[in-house]
């Protein structure tokens, strides 16, 4: 099964067993290295730039992203 398999499969739970398993998968994170870690956040990095490269996302400026984000909390 690939990722976006199981991805797939995970949407389709009911939202209570999505939440058992993303806190599941989160607290597995905790077992990792700091070089682990520091991997994870660039290969993001580099996914991240690969998207902004090709066009499929576009960047924001910070100041909206927060402004957005304190909206959210009410």
């Amino acid at each position: 099964m690939t990722v976006d398999e199981l991805k797939a499969a995970a949407l389709q739970l009911a939202p209570q067993a999505r939440a058992d398993l993303a806190r599941e998968l989160l607290s597995s994170l905790d077992e990792l290295s700091e070089a682990e870690i520091e991997q994870l956040w660039f290969e993001e990095a580099a996914r991240r730039d690969r998207e902004l490269d090709a066009g499929t996302v576009q960047s924001l400026p910070a100041d909206e992203v927060l402004a957005r984000a304190k909206a959210r909390r009410g």
